[in-house]
C-alpha cells in the first residue's frame, strides 16, 4: 500500500485538464452510482499484463498499443470493433513474425473517452463555447447544450466499455484469433493494396507452418496458444472521479486496483509531480504508463519514476515517448541515460503520433513520413544506447479513413475531406497501420541480425 494514500486522496491536490461540471450534486450522485457497478476488468488480468510487460522491459517481448484517439458513442458497433480487432491482429502477427518475439497486445479501447485539450474554449463564426473533451464529458455539436459537461455521459461510457469488452473477450478467446484464420483477418479495402499483397504472402507462410505442425500432431485444438490470445485494454485516466468509482480492493491480495481498464496512463499535460493524477496513480497496482514529451527533463523523470514505481518493479511503468520527429534525437537520449544511470526498470514505448500533428486544408493531420521518421529515430537511439526499444503506441482504426497523409497508397492533402471521421485527432487507417507494422518488423529483424553478428564475432 502506498503511504498515506486512499482512492480519494487525489482530491486534496491541484488538478489539470478536468472539466468544470455545473451540477456538482449530479456529478457526485453519478460517481456514487458508478461505485456500485461491477468492475470492467479484474486484478488478476492486470497482474498478467504486468508480467508480460516485465518481459518487454527485459527485452524479451514487444508492446503493441493502439486504437482510437477518442471512442465515440455514435460509432459504437460490432462491425467497427471487429474491424479494429482484425487490423490489430494483422499488425501483431506481422510484428511477431518479423521480431520473433511475443507481442503484448494492448488496445486504446473500452474506456478511451476523455481527451486533454490545449484550450478550454473554441470559437466558430464569432461564437465561443467550451472545447469538446470526449464523449464521456460533452458532445461534438457546436451548441451550448452539447458542450456543457454532463455527468450522465459517464454512465454511457461505462455501458459501452462493458459491451466492447464483452465482444473483445469473445474474439480473443472464442476462436476468432485462431492462427488458422490468419487469411480471414484481411480487411476488404486492404486486399488490393501493396500491404495486402505483402500480408497475403506472410499469411501463406504461416499457413504452411500450421499445416506442418498439424502433421506432427500440434493443432489449435491441443495448443490453446494457437487459437487464443491475451488482449488487454487501456486508456488515459483523466476523469479521476470516474476512476475512483472503479478503484476496488482485490480480495486475493488486499491491494487497490483500477478496474476501468487493465492499463491506465498519465498524459503529458497532467504529469506534474505534486498534482492529482500522479497522486492517484501512485496508489493503484495496475501496470501504468507515463507520456513523456519534449518538456520533460531527466531529473523530473527520475522523480516521477520514484513516485510511481518506488519498488522498481519490472512491468509496472511504461514510458510512452511522444516528442515529434524533429525533437526525438535531442530529447530521448538524455532520458534513457538518466534511467540507465539510476538503474530503473521501465518499458520504453514510442508514440509517433502526438508530436507530429500539423494542419492542412483546415484539417488536423499527421504525415506518415514523419511518423515513420520518429519510429526510426526511436529504434536507432535505443540501439546506440544499448537499450531495448520496447513498443509502439499509435492511434489507428480498422476503417478506411483519410486522416493521416502519405503511406504506400498515398493519402494527399486533397483526400483528407473524403473520409475524415475522427472526433478529435487523426488516425492511421488499417492499410497505413499494416504498412507501419511491416516497416517495424524489418527494423526489428535488422536489429536482431546485428546482435547475432556481434555474438558470433
Amino acid at each position: 500500500m502506498a503511504q498515506n494514500w486512499t482512492p480519494s486522496s487525489w482530491r486534496q491536490k491541484p488538478i489539470q485538464q478536468v472539466p468544470e461540471f455545473p451540477d456538482k450534486a449530479a456529478l457526485a450522485a453519478t460517481e456514487a452510482q458508478l461505485a456500485t457497478f461491477p468492475p470492467l476488468v479484474f486484478a488478476g488480468e492486470a497482474r498478467r499484463l504486468k508480467k508480460q510487460l516485465a518481459s518487454v522491459a527485459e527485452g524479451n517481448a514487444f508492446l503493441l498499443q493502439g486504437g482510437d484517439c477518442a471512442e465515440s458513442f455514435v460509432e459504437h458497433g460490432a462491425d467497427n470493433i471487429r474491424d479494429f480487432f482484425r487490423s490489430f491482429l494483422q499488425m501483431a502477427v506481422v510484428l511477431t513474425y518479423g521480431a520473433q518475439l511475443p507481442v503484448v497486445k494492448v488496445g486504446r479501447i473500452a474506456g478511451q473517452f476523455a481527451k486533454p485539450r490545449s484550450n478550454s474554449h473554441e470559437s466558430q463564426d464569432g461564437k465561443t463555447l467550451l472545447t469538446y473533451r470526449g464523449d464521456i464529458v460533452n458532445g461534438t455539436e457546436f451548441t451550448e447544450e452539447a458542450r456543457t459537461p454532463d455527468p450522465e455521459r459517464q454512465m454511457m461510457a461505462y455501458r459501452q466499455s462493458a459491451a466492447t469488452l464483452n465482444l473483445l473477450r469473445a474474439f480473443a478467446m472464442g476462436g476468432y484469433a485462431n492462427l488458422e484464420n490468419v487469411h480471414k483477418w484481411m480487411l476488404g479495402f486492404v486486399k488490393d493494396s501493396p500491404q495486402g499483397e505483402r500480408y497475403r504472402k506472410l499469411a501463406d507462410r504461416i499457413s504452411e507452418t500450421m499445416d506442418f505442425m498439424k502433421a506432427i500432431g500440434i493443432t489449435a485444438e491441443n495448443q490453446p496458444s494457437l487459437r487464443e490470445t491475451d488482449f488487454f485494454t487501456s486508456h488515459e485516466a483523466l476523469l479521476l472521479g470516474y476512476e475512483e468509482a472503479f478503484t476496488r480492493v482485490d480480495s486475493t491480495s488486499g491491494d487497490w486496483y483500477a478496474t476501468s481498464g487493465h492499463m491506465l496512463w498519465i498524459g503529458d499535460r497532467t504529469r506534474q509531480l505534486d498534482h492529482a493524477h500522479v497522486e492517484y496513480f501512485r496508489g493503484i497496482k495496475n501496470p501504468i504508463g507515463l507520456k513523456c514529451g519534449p518538456s520533460l527533463q531527466a531529473d523530473n523523470l527520475i522523480e516521477l519514476i520514484d513516485a510511481l514505481n518506488p519498488t522498481n518493479e519490472a512491468g509496472r511503468l511504461t514510458l510512452i515517448c511522444r516528442f515529434g520527429y524533429d525533437k526525438v534525437a535531442d530529447s530521448l537520449p538524455k532520458l534513457i541515460r538518466a534511467v540507465e544511470r539510476e538503474g530503473r526498470k521501465v518499458v520504453w514505448s514510442c508514440d509517433p503520433m502526438h508530436g507530429n500533428t500539423i494542419t492542412l486544408n483546415s484539417y488536423k493531420t499527421r504525415p506518415f513520413d514523419r511518423i515513420l521518421s520518429e519510429v526510426e529515430s526511436f529504434f536507432q537511439i535505443h540501439r546506440a544506447e544499448g537499450t531495448h526499444p520496447g513498443g509502439i503506441h499509435i492511434e489507428m482504426t480498422g476503417k478506411d479513413v483519410t486522416e493521416c497523409t502519405g503511406g504506400a497508397r498515398a493519402v494527399s492533402a486533397g483526400d483528407l475531406q473524403d473520409r475524415y471521421h475522427t472526433h478529435c485527432d487523426p488516425r492511421l487507417n488499417a492499410d497505413q497501420a499494416l504498412e507501419l507494422a511491416f516497416l517495424l518488423a524489418e527494423r526489428m529483424k535488422s536489429g536482431r541480425d546485428e546482435k547475432r553478428m556481434v555474438v558470433n564475432g
